[in-house]
């Protein structure tokens, strides 16, 4: 082998090499910097200090920003989702599935995580800004928000632990305003208490 095919050889083998970094510890930097700040307000600068990354690198894995907040996103939807889905396997009756649900949102507006705020929410917040595409995700997440909720109303009607005089979308659609909501005013500051009182009140709903 000469010299000239052993640097086409290390070549080779350095181009498939994995990427050097933690992928998911990227994302979870990104993500926080998304949510405190918003989409657009982002810069690539904030988003390559914060990940820890080169510009070079950032490039190559996501292609833009954009690219960075599609990824981001879909991993909190992953990680979020999977958190929800046990505290609502947690509880037995489909009224108790439905506070858990909204209590998951309210332990998350309050205190540190309060001020981090909701990626998703953020989203929304930045939607006339956003391309379609990536608007897609936010509708999606919101979606299947609300899908949830109202299922988990209609296991509540079906073990008559939830009124069958409630009607399941109308309350779902409440309720998914209110727990976004809550992540809006847990930037502010607001304590565990004053939240907590807040989704009290929210179950009120499917009285």
């Amino acid at each position: 082998m000469t010299a000239t095919d052993l640097t086409s050889d290390q070549k080779t083998r350095s181009r498939g090499r994995p990427r050097e970094f933690d992928m998911d510890a990227a994302l979870d930097a990104a993500l926080l910097v998304f949510s405190e700040r918003g989409y657009h307000a982002t810069s690539i600068s904030e988003l390559t200090e914060a990940m820890g990354l080169a510009s070079g690198s950032i490039y190559k894995a996501f292609k833009d920003k954009r690219g960075i907040f599609v990824a981001a996103f879909a991993r909190y939807r992953k990680l979020g989702r999977r958190r929800l889905e046990a505290m609502i396997a947690s509880a037995e009756t489909g009224r108790e599935k439905v506070f858990q649900m909204v209590m998951y949102y309210t332990e998350l507006s309050h205190g540190e995580a309060g001020r981090k705020g909701c990626l998703v929410v953020g989203g929304a917040n930045d939607f006339a800004l956003l391309d379609d595409g990536t608007a897609a995700h936010v509708v999606t997440a919101f979606a299947a928000d609300e899908k949830l909720m109202a299922d988990l109303i209609r296991i509540g009607q079906a073990d008559h632990t939830i009124p069958k005089t409630v009607d399941p979308d109308a309350a779902a659609l409440a309720f998914l305003c209110l727990t976004k909501g809550l992540r809006v005013i847990g930037k502010t500051g607001r304590s565990r208490q004053e939240m907590f009182a807040a989704a009290e009140a929210a179950m009120k709903l499917v009285t």
